[in-house]
């Protein structure tokens, strides 16, 4: 039997450290001009990508800078519509409970001059889905979604 889906997938790791961003933001938007995207969404999914990467260098990480960071890029779906550009994002951090966020009040964060804790909004903005996983045991996964264009 035959699948309807087609799967093609590039593979980068990285330490956690900030001047490594760069190479996971190339990754990246290398990856999602091979595959059509225009310049506006290339940006979108490479911003969401460093600040994913950002948290868990943060967050996971405590800024430990000898970690690693995989990051997966894949193509999935049909060969019609909707395919989806998947970036998939793993450590072996702490892990990230998402019910605990809470979309902040923009207008009170502009208005302090806070920097900083916009990474899961943005993704959420800039992405068609966004999905985090993590388990005991397990490694951090978060999974993010652009649909490809048709």
């Amino acid at each position: 039997m035959g699948s309807n889906k087609k799967h093609t997938a590039r593979q980068l790791r990285i330490l956690s450290t900030t001047e490594n961003l760069e190479l996971a933001r190339r990754f990246v938007a290398d990856s999602a001009r091979q595959h059509g995207f225009d310049q506006d969404d290339i940006d979108k999914i490479t911003v969401a990508v460093d600040e994913a990467c950002t948290n868990i260098i943060k967050h996971a990480y405590k800024k430990a800078p000898n970690r690693e960071i995989d990051i997966e890029v894949r193509v999935e779906g049909p060969q019609r519509s909707p395919r989806k550009f998947m970036v998939i994002i793993e450590d072996h951090g702490a892990p990230f409970d998402p019910t605990t966020y809470h979309a902040p009040d923009l207008q009170k964060y502009f208005k302090e001059y806070r920097v900083g804790g916009l990474g899961i909004f943005l993704m959420n903005k800039l992405m068609d889905e966004v999905e985090y996983t993590a388990g005991p045991g397990k490694s951090n996964q978060i999974r993010l979604v652009k649909y490809l264009p048709s």
